[in-house]
Formats: C-alpha cells, structure tokens, sequence
C-alpha cells in the first residue's frame, strides 16, 4: 500500500520550517559544544556519540513528563540507608543519579 507521501526540502538558510531539528542542533550546542575543546574529528564524534546515548537515554524532556525518549524504570529506595551516587556522562559534564544499595 503506498501512502503518496513526498519528501520536501526545506528552504536554504529557512531554520523555522524544520523546528525539531533545530532544536536538537541547539540543545547539542548548548548543552555539549559550549562546553568541550574539540581535539580533532574523532574526539568530536566520540564527544557526539556519548551526547546522543545521554540525550536518548538519561537527560529528562518535559514534553515526555521528565522521561528520556528511551524511557527508564522508575527507581525505589532499596532502604532508608541508601544514597544517591552521580555516574559522570561525557566525560564528567553532564551526570545520571542512581540510589545505590545500603551498604
């Protein structure tokens, strides 16, 4: 079954006709290339790598309710003695937070 869709280009130098991408382009910016010296292409792909597992898969987004895309499991305190342990993402610049058993 064909859905008699076709692909459109958007406009040269038109940022506001592709607004979902933008707004990746610029979380990207804001959140991880303000902040790093780029070494040379592969520390940049490295970098970008590791910010896309972050972004999908720790950093939360208020239009999923404080989820990332990917989802997570709703974590319980294991016990009234259990803390809660930063685990560095992107080299020590952005941190996903774990409760960790009581020791």
């Amino acid at each position: 079954m064909e859905s008699h869709i076709e692909s459109v280009r958007t406009s040269f130098r038109s940022p506001w006709q592709n607004g979902i991408a933008e707004r990746w382009v610029g979380s990207c910016k804001r959140e991880l290339m303000d902040h790093a010296i780029i070494l040379n292409e592969r520390h940049a792909n490295v970098l970008m790598d590791e910010y896309v597992q972050y972004y999908n898969e720790d950093r939360t987004h208020y239009s999923l309710d404080k989820d990332p895309p990917s989802g997570r499991p709703i974590m319980n305190r294991p016990s009234d003695d259990s803390k809660v342990i930063a685990l560095p993402r992107i080299g020590g610049l952005h941190h996903k937070y774990v409760l960790s058993d009581a020791a």
